[in-house]
C-alpha cells in the first residue's frame, strides 16, 4: 500500500468534511422539499470511503453499492454539482434527472449504482467482476453492502459462485449497526458478520472502518490478492451512521448519549487530529480547507437550482424498445 503521507492526510480531511457537509445540505434542502422520495446520508462512514479510494486503482477499479450512495461516485470522480442536481431531479444531474437520490450512475467514472434493491447490487458486483476475469482486464470490483443485506439468499449465492470462479471482487459490508432500524443482535445469532466468509473459505475479517487508515490498509491487501488472481475477501466495515437510516426515521432504536459517544470517534475528527499534531497544515490552511469545501457545497446547490427539469418527452426517450426483438409480436 502506499504509504499515508502529509498530502493524503490533507486530502482526507477536505474529501470527507467536503463529502459530510454535501450532505448536511441535502438534509437542509430536503426539508424544503427541493429533494424528494427517500434521502439515506453517509455521516459518520466517510472513513469507509475514503480509505478504500487510497487503495483503489481509479483507472480502472469499479465499485458498486446500496441506495446510501451520493458520495461515493464524487470520490470516484463524478462532478458533485451533477450529483446534487441529479437528487433535484434536474436534467443536468448523471442520469438527467430520471435517477434521484438511490440511483447515482457514472459508467465513465467506473460507478455502477445505486440501488434501492436491498441486496440486489451483490449478485451485480459479482458479475462485473465476472465480466473483467472473462475479458481478461486488470480491474478489481468493489461492492459494498449494509448489514441488513447479508440476511439476502443472493448474498450466499454470490459467495459461492465468486469463489468457485476465484473472482476478482471485494465484498464489503458496511455495519453500522442497525440496517434500517433494527440492530444485528436482534435479527442474528451472530454479530460477527465477517465470519459469513468462513462458509465458503473466503478470506474475511473484520475492520475498523471509522478509521482510514486501517481500512486503506485492509483494502490494499484484498484489492492486491483480487488483482493477482487470488480471488474475493470479504470485509465487515464496523462503522457508524449518526443521522437516521433515512430523512424519515425517527430513531427510536438508539439514544442520543450513543450517537454523541460514536461521536468522539469520528473519522474526520481523527484525521485532523493527526494532522495538527504533526503539524501538517497551520490553523490558518485549514480554515483556507474548510472555506473551498464552503464554497463548493455553495456552487453544487446553486447549480441544481437553477438546472431545469427534465422535459416530459425525456419519459419516452427512456423506453428501451427493438422492433425484431424474437418471439414478440408486434401488432399493427
Amino acid at each position: 500500500m502506499e504509504k499515508i503521507t502529509k498530502e493524503v492526510y490533507l486530502k482526507w480531511y477536505e474529501d470527507m468534511l467536503f463529502w459530510r457537509k454535501f450532505e448536511d445540505k441535502l438534509a437542509a434542502v430536503y426539508i424544503q422539499q427541493k429533494v424528494r422520495g427517500f434521502l439515506h446520508l453517509y455521516n459518520g462512514q466517510e472513513a469507509v470511503l475514503a480509505g478504500a479510494l487510497h487503495a483503489m486503482d481509479l483507472t480502472k477499479d469499479r465499485m458498486i453499492t446500496a441506495y446510501r450512495n451520493h458520495v461515493q461516485p464524487i470520490g470516484m470522480g463524478v462532478d458533485p454539482k451533477k450529483v446534487m442536481a441529479e437528487l433535484y431531479g434536474k436534467v443536468t444531474g448523471t442520469s438527467q434527472g430520471m435517477g434521484g437520490s438511490m440511483h447515482i450512475f457514472s459508467k465513465e467514472h467506473r460507478f455502477y449504482g445505486g440501488h434501492g434493491i436491498v441486496g440486489g447490487q451483490i449478485p451485480l458486483g459479482a458479475g462485473l467482476a465476472f465480466a473483467d476475469k472473462y475479458f481478461k482486464r486488470d480491474a478489481v470490483t468493489l461492492c459494498y453492502m449494509g448489514d441488513g443485506a447479508v440476511r439476502q439468499g443472493s448474498l450466499h449465492e454470490s459467495f459461492n459462485l465468486a469463489m468457485l470462479w476465484q473472482l476478482p471482487v471485494v465484498f464489503v459490508c458496511e455495519n453500522n449497526g442497525y440496517a434500517m432500524g433494527t440492530s444485528v443482535a436482534r435479527t442474528s445469532h451472530s454479530t460477527e458478520i465477517w465470519k459469513l466468509g468462513l462458509g465458503y473459505e473466503m478470506p474475511c475479517g473484520p475492520v475498523d472502518g471509522m478509521d482510514p487508515v486501517t481500512v486503506a490498509k485492509e483494502m490494499s491487501k484484498a484489492i492486491e490478492r483480487a488483482r493477482s488472481g487470488g480471488g474475493p475477501t470479504f470485509l465487515e466495515m464496523k462503522t457508524y451512521r449518526y443521522r437516521g437510516h433515512s430523512m424519515s426515521d425517527a430513531q427510536h432504536y438508539r439514544t442520543k448519549a450513543e450517537v454523541e459517544e460514536y461521536k468522539k470517534i469520528d473519522p474526520i475528527s481523527q484525521v485532523l487530529t493527526v494532522i495538527k499534531d504533526n503539524k501538517y497544515a497551520s490553523d490558518a490552511q485549514i480554515k483556507e480547507i474548510d472555506a473551498r469545501v464552503k464554497k463548493l457545497v455553495i456552487e453544487c446547490e446553486k447549480f441544481a437550482d437553477e438546472s431545469d427539469y427534465p422535459p416530459v418527452n425525456q419519459l419516452y426517450d427512456m423506453v428501451y424498445d427493438q422492433k425484431d426483438y424474437p418471439f414478440v409480436q408486434h401488432k399493427i
